[in-house]
């Protein structure tokens, strides 16, 4: 694997997201223009590697469906992804993280139900889209390229 520029490998955490949901998908688009420095790498939950991914970190009874975030020996999931990732914004976006104070319950609700209703709202695609020859560096395929 080509390392990002600005980190090496032990600094990399993986964004695991649904790859046919058009919100996950812009999401993950949004976190490429914003992130400081190139930190982040991306694997769709439906590829090999991001089911061998859930697998070692023992989320496949687990409902992660949407934003699965992987930073060392821990996974975060829902909002707890969201505000791990936004950490790596630079302001505004950062402002954001202070949504931690608000109660977990309340958060993941939130997150739950934007996440159950995300196909309705903004579409699914029948296939993950292959990312571009720029950012082929950033969707690994092998689990000895992180952890």
């Amino acid at each position: 694997m080509a390392k990002n520029k600005n980190s090496t490998q032990s600094d990399n955490l993986i964004i695991l997201f649904d790859g046919v949901c058009n919100l996950c998908n812009a999401t993950v688009h949004f976190v490429i223009r914003h992130e400081k420095q190139r930190f982040f790498l991306f694997a769709s939950l439906q590829s090999a590697y991001g089911r061998r991914l859930l697998r070692r970190y023992d989320l496949t009874n687990r409902k992660v469906d949407s934003i699965v975030l992987l930073k060392r020996n821990k996974a975060y999931i829902k909002s707890d992804a969201i505000l791990q990732i936004i950490r790596r914004f630079s302001f505004p976006w950062s402002v954001l993280t202070l949504l931690r104070f608000l109660p977990l319950s309340f958060r993941d609700s939130v997150y739950d139900f934007i996440a159950r209703n995300r196909y309705r709202w903004f579409g699914k695609k029948k296939s993950c889209p292959l990312p571009t020859a720029e950012l082929l560096d950033r969707f690994p395929t092998e689990p000895s390229a992180f952890v």
